[in-house]
């Protein structure tokens, strides 16, 4: 099916999202299909690309959007609206194309940005490893360098788009040693190639037709000039930058998740009757879509602070945590509160609040679980309470 739409590139913000609800519209009656068989929507994915999804964030002078990051949350509450997994197809691809333009070499800019931008190469995050996901200090991921490669041994888990990507930002130790440990970690633009597998797609309970997956690296190869930034001992850094950006993308798909599953549980409210009137006319449904609708707004405004600060070039992993922290618990209570809601056909496949449901746990484990994030915002409240 073509792409009968403007292309994004040549508007601006308002008539994106404009041009974005028109394609999302096309697109709703397609989700149960790839959802219920967990398959991977090619044809979506390419119209995604013609529309001008893959370039949002990534600079004009690279043929991309140039779109800040309080847009680009927009653009993702939006997609999670319709299905949250087309948030995952473009997010790690515009995590790594902040991480080339925020740390990368000049070289390595050239070399890879403009393609990033045409969609030509579709970017993945490699952090996460079977006993190492929020501790990334802890990855076991070695790369030891052999004249002017490193060889790198290990695995990876539970990668986004591990599947179809193209150029995978990996991060390894360099140096298992160092003390501490963060100072021997060093992050590799990585290619496919000999001793690169791909092991396997995870079966996951939701946040389906995008695929997770293992990976593992026997002996491979790969040139020191793709370590990010041209130096090592640096890679830990540039991970925790790029999860400042992955936390605001997580906390927008939480603002669309508990926008829809409010959105679904009013509409049925108004058509389901009870006891000779619509139950949106019952006290205990009002006091639930109130709630609803409460953590709704407050959980985008806390998006909105986060990625102003994001695009003023402000520290902002308070923020941003506070941000996933309260939007990912708000989707998780309100596709629960949609569900009983909407009664015993909440538990149907036939109505989209049973795939909310299975949806928003993901949200308060991925990019640091909840409790971390809990932890980061006290300290952080306390080192600037003493500044202050």
């Amino acid at each position: 099916m073509a792409v009968a739409h403007t292309e994004l590139s040549n508007i601006d913000n308002r008539q994106i999202l404009s041009a974005l609800d028109d394609w999302l519209n096309d697109i709703k009656p397609l989700v149960k299909h790839f959802d219920h068989n967990d398959e991977y929507p090619s044809e979506i994915v390419l119209q995604m690309k013609e529309l001008g999804l893959f370039c949002l964030m990534y600079p004009v002078e690279y043929g991309g959007m140039g779109m800040n990051a309080s847009s680009y949350a927009k653009v993702i509450t939006r997609l999670s609206e319709t299905w949250m997994s087309l948030a995952g197809i473009i997010n790690t691809h515009m995590m790594l194309g902040q991480l080339i333009l925020r740390f990368g070499t000049d070289e390595q800019k050239k070399q890879f940005l403009g393609r990033l931008a045409r969609a030509e190469l579709h970017g993945v995050l490699c952090l996460t490893e079977p006993d190492a996901g929020t501790d990334l200090q802890g990855i076991k991921t070695t790369a030891v360098s052999d004249g002017n490669d490193y060889i790198i041994n290990g695995s990876k888990m539970w990668i986004t788009n591990g599947l179809h990507g193209s150029l995978y930002a990996l991060l390894t130790k360099t140096n298992p040693r160092a003390n501490p440990a963060h100072k021997g970690m060093t992050m590799f633009l990585a290619e496919r190639g000999e001793g690169f597998n791909v092991d396997g797609k995870i079966s996951k309970l939701g946040y389906r037709g995008l695929e997770s997956v293992a990976l593992s690296f026997d002996d491979y190869r790969i040139s020191r000039d793709r370590i990010l930034g041209g130096e090592e001992g640096f890679g830990f850094k540039h991970a925790v930058g790029g999860l400042e950006l992955g936390r605001i993308n997580v906390a927008a798909r939480g603002v669309g998740l508990a926008k829809a599953a409010l959105d679904h549980a009013v509409d049925y409210s108004k058509i389901r009757t009870t006891f000779g009137k619509p139950i949106c006319e019952h006290q205990s449904i009002q006091i639930k879509l109130a709630d609803m609708a409460t953590r709704v707004e407050a959980a985008r405004l806390l998006v909105e602070q986060a990625a102003e600060k994001y695009d003023k070039g402000e520290r902002c992993d308070m923020e941003a945590g506070m941000a996933k922290l309260f939007a990912s618990e708000a989707a998780l209570e309100n596709s629960t509160e949609s569900m009983r809601v909407h009664g015993g056909y909440g538990y149907s496949k036939e109505y989209e609040v049973e795939r909310f449901f299975r949806d928003s746990p993901l949200l308060c484990i991925g990019e640091g679980t909840n409790e971390i994030q809990k932890i980061l915002i006290a300290k952080q409240t306390i080192e600037r309470s003493k500044l202050g």
